[in-house]
C-alpha cells in the first residue's frame, strides 16, 4: 500500500487515484473450514483461504501456500502483488492467492492429499479456467497441482486441464516451468545492461540457494558472468575470482550446505549483501534490504528475484544514493508468465517447446522493460515506480 500510494502521487491523476482507491480492498476474500479424516481416524479441521484480488485484465491467477503462520492478510497483500505483477507482465489476468495454515511436514502423503483435495471441493464453485487459475507457492508441489486438477475436473467436468497450473509435464505442466523465475530475470537484466552501464561480463552476488537462486546462478555463471558469491539461510561462501557453479551444485547436493566449499571464504548474509559487485540479486526473503543495511550496500545495480526483499525505506536510500533495483514485480514474473502460458496451452490442446516458452518469454519482459524505462523517465522516478505505473495503468484501461 505505501508503494501504491507514492506511485499514485509521483503520476496524479485523478483515474489513477480512483483506481488505487479501488485496489485498496480485494474484490472477494473467502475462508473455509476443510474438513480431513486423519491416518488414525480422526477428523481434523483445517483453515484455508482464496483471496480474489481484482479481475480487470482477465481471470485471477495466483499461488496456494502451506505454512503453519499463513492467515488472510498475508494472502491479501500476496493477491494485491500478483494483481500488479500480472499487468506489468502484459498478461491477460487478474491477482488472487490462496492457501492453509498448516505444517505440511506434520501430515502423510494420504493427509495432504485429503487437505488438497478439500480446498478444491470447498472453492470449487468460484474457481474454473476463465474465473481463477491457482498456481503452486510455498510448500506446494506439481503433485498437488495435479491432484487439485483432477478434484476439480471431478466436481466440474472440466477436462481442459487449465483450471490449474504448475501441473507436472505430463499432466498438463509446461516446460521450462522449474526455471522460468531466473531465466525471466536474467532476461530483464540483459534488457537493461546496457542503459545501466553494466560491462559486458559482470560480477554477480546471490542472496538465497534454493530453487530460483540456484538457478540464478547457474544460467548468470552460464552466460560467462562471474558469481562471486552467494547464501543460504545459514551464510554465505565467497571467492573474488568466481565460484565453480557446477561444482557448488554438486556440493550442496551431496553435504546439503554451502559451507566447506573449496577455496571459498565463509561470509555472513549481511556481509554478502555489503559486498562490492556490478549485480546483487536478492532471492531469498522480505526485507532484507532494508533502512539498517541500504547504506552499506555497494552493488551497481540490484535485480529483485525474491518478492519484497527491498523495505520502502530502502528504496528511498537507495534511489538516492543512485543505485537501480529491477523491482521484483516485473524482475521476478517469469514464473506467472510461464504459468499463463501453460494455461494458453491447455486450453488450445496444445504442448510447447522449451526453446518456444523462452522466446515468448523474453519477448514479454523486454517489451515491459521498454514500458517501464519510458514511465521511470517521464516521471523521473525509480524503475519500481515505472513498474507501479505501468501496471495501474494497464488495469486502468481495462476498466474504462
Amino acid at each position: 500500500m505505501a508503494q501504491l500510494d507514492k506511485a499514485v502521487k509521483i503520476n496524479k491523476t485523478k483515474k489513477l487515484h480512483d483506481l488505487a482507491e479501488r485496489l485498496r480492498q480485494p474484490e472477494r476474500d473467502i475462508r473455509i473450514s476443510i474438513p480431513v479424516q486423519m491416518d488414525n481416524g480422526a477428523i481434523k479441521i483445517f483453515e484455508g483461504y482464496r483471496v480474489q484480488y481484482n479481475n480487470a485484465l482477465g481471470p485471477y491467477k495466483g499461488g496456494i501456500r502451506y505454512h503453519p503462520l499463513t492467515e488472510i492478510n498475508e494472502v491479501k497483500a500476496l493477491a494485491f502483488w500478483m494483481t500488479l505483477k500480472c499487468a506489468v507482465a502484459g498478461i491477460p489476468m487478474g491477482g488472487g492467492k490462496g492457501g492453509i495454515t498448516v505444517e505440511p511436514k506434520d501430515l502423510s502423503k494420504g493427509e495432504l492429499e485429503r487437505l488438497s483435495r478439500g480446498w478444491v471441493r470447498a472453492l470449487s464453485d468460484v474457481l474454473s479456467p476463465h474465473k481463477d487459475v491457482p498456481a503452486p507457492d510455498v510448500n506446494t508441489t506439481p503433485e498437488i497441482m495435479a491432484w487439485m486438477a483432477d478434484e476439480y475436473a471431478k466436481i466440474s467436468g472440466d477436462n481442459t486441464e487449465a483450471s490449474f497450473t504448475g501441473k507436472p509435464t505430463d499432466q498438463g505442466g509446461s516446460e521450462g516451468r522449474n526455471t522460468s523465475t531466473a531465466q525471466g530475470g536474467f532476461y530483464g537484466f540483459e534488457a537493461f545492461r546496457k542503459e545501466l552501464n553494466l560491462p559486458e561480463k559482470c560480477t554477480v552476488v546471490i542472496q538465497g540457494f534454493g530453487n530460483v537462486g540456484s538457478h540464478a546462478a547457474s544460467i548468470w555463471h552460464k552466460a560467462g558472468h562471474k558469481v562471486i558469491a552467494v547464501s543460504d539461510s545459514r551464510g554465505g561462501i565467497y571467492d573474488e575470482n568466481g565460484l565453480n557453479i557446477e561444482k557448488l551444485l554438486e556440493h550442496k547436493k551431496k553435504t546439503g550446505a554451502l559451507a566447506n566449499f573449496p577455496d571459498s571464504k565463509k561470509i555472513t548474509n549481511q556481509e554478502l549483501l555489503a559486498l562490492k559487485c556490478d549485480l546483487l540479486i536478492p532471492s531469498a526473503f522480505e526485507n532484507e534490504i532494508n533502512k539498517e543495511n541500504a547504506d552499506k550496500i555497494k552493488a551497481k545495480v540490484i535485480l529483485e528475484l525474491a518478492n519484497g526483499p527491498t523495505s520502502p525505506e530502502a528504496d528511498e536510500i537507495l534511489f538516492k544514493r543512485g543505485i537501480p533495483v529491477l523491482p521484483d514485480i516485473w524482475a521476478n514474473s517469469g514464473g506467472v508468465i510461464v504459468s499463463y502460458f501453460e494455461w494458453d496451452q491447455n486450453l488450445k490442446r496444445g504442448h510447447w517447446t522449451e526453446e518456444e516458452i523462452f522466446k515468448k518469454l523474453k519477448l514479454m519482459i523486454e517489451d515491459s522493460a521498454k514500458q517501464i524505462l519510458e514511465k521511470s523517465k517521464e516521471s523521473n522516478t525509480s524503475l519500481r515506480m515505472g513498474a507501479f505505473i505501468l501496471a495501474l495503468e494497464r488495469i486502468q484501461e481495462k476498466l474504462k
